[in-house]
């Protein structure tokens, strides 16, 4: 497969684009993976249509970006690294709503995910993905100012105890998952800077009264979510979805049930926020 065959067709201007002229199925030679990887720099989450992986296949995609991230609730049996989405009809934890990044709680967050869905509703089920890049751009300079220095927590036990029911003794570490990480981090490859707060995870600003960090907090939620720093994805059978986990947070809609909506991630282990 030739570097030369891929097509990047942009969602915005901003943020996502549908790569077309690659069989993921197949392995991606050096010049190809390079390839991809720029324009996945460059528009943060691609698109991928037409990709009919089984499980080990698309492990062998995500390795080619680093090691597998195992998840803090646990992974699919026997696939290290491999994380199992699937609603129907009686789900009651749906995976993915609200604006978040990936397990912002480890120490060291995935900076790549990846989704394939094999089964899909009809109609509904999309994810939308936000530029946390163009979050922090327009910003006021006073208030990105303030912003960058400012550490915050991230714990997963509202998430993994409350939401989805999980005891401690289930839990990878036997633990729920706690880290301090800036409030503005820094993308280790593009050096762009990147508001790194969400309403999954993040708990409090270090440092600020619970009234001042709220308030923060619920104004930079409110900010991030501004539909121009976002794209809109609607899925179809054996679709992918590429993000980077650093600049990117995303939403699902659970506006499909009980129709079922199914498929699998994996994470590749990051590196801790600066």
């Amino acid at each position: 497969m030739s570097s030369n065959s891929l097509q990047f067709d942009p969602l915005t201007p901003r943020i996502g684009a549908e790569v077309h002229g690659i069989d993921l199925t197949q392995p991606l030679s050096d010049t190809t993976f390079e390839a991809l990887h720029d324009g996945w720099m460059r528009h943060q989450v691609l698109f991928f249509r037409d990709q009919a992986l089984d499980i080990d296949q698309l492990k062998d995609v995500g390795h080619r970006f680093g090691e597998l991230h195992v998840h803090p609730m646990g992974d699919l049996d026997g696939h290290p690294g491999v994380v199992r989405i699937h609603t129907d009809a009686s789900t009651k934890a749906i995976s993915g709503q609200g604006w978040h990044t990936d397990v912002s709680c480890d120490e060291s967050p995935p900076s790549a995910s990846m989704l394939h869905l094999h089964t899909v509703p009809e109609v509904g089920g999309d994810t939308l993905f936000a530029s946390m890049y163009d979050a922090y751009d327009a910003l006021s300079p006073t208030m990105a100012g303030f912003l960058d220095g400012l550490e915050a927590c991230h714990s997963g036990r509202e998430t993994y105890e409350a939401y989805f029911g999980r005891g401690i003794d289930s839990m990878r570490d036997k633990a729920y998952p706690e880290a301090i990480h800036p409030v503005v981090r820094t993308h280790p490859v593009t050096g762009r800077k990147a508001l790194f707060v969400n309403w999954g995870f993040t708990t409090h600003i270090i440092g600020l009264e619970p009234d001042e960090s709220r308030a923060l907090l619920d104004f930079l939620y409110q900010h991030l979510a501004h539909p121009n720093f976002q794209c809109r994805f609607r899925w179809r059978e054996n679709s992918i979805a590429l993000w980077d986990n650093r600049c990117v947070q995303h939403t699902g809609t659970a506006d499909y049930q009980p129709n079922i909506r199914s498929g699998h991630r994996v994470t590749v282990v990051g590196d801790r926020p600066v």
